[in-house]
């Protein structure tokens, strides 16, 4: 299962910690996880691209997305990152697991 885990600080995201595998299918075949992998690079690239120095990003075994700047921008690119997270775990929950 992909967990999702959204950390908050003073009511505002911190951070996103994103762990694990969907499991739904053989790795390089698996709908979740590639559809995860599309909306988190889509929108940490969107982010760097309009303000490199927004976020921070570092991936070992998990990914840690650290939003150092909020902005108008970079706070409606994470909102909307998570919920289209959201409305992917509504349909695979076995597979995708949001903790915000």
């Amino acid at each position: 299962m992909i967990k999702v885990n959204v950390n908050k600080k003073d009511n505002q995201i911190d951070s996103i910690v994103l762990s694990g595998h969907a499991m739904y299918d053989d790795y390089g075949k698996d709908i979740v996880c590639a559809s995860v992998s599309s909306i988190v690079i889509t929108t940490v690239n969107a982010i760097i691209r309009i303000n490199n120095d927004a976020i921070e990003y570092r991936q070992d075994d998990d990914l840690v997305i650290t939003i150092k700047l909020h902005d108008k921008v970079t706070d409606l690119l994470i909102e909307n990152m998570l919920e289209l997270l959201t409305e992917l775990e509504k349909q695979y929950k076995k597979n995708i697991k949001i903790n915000i």
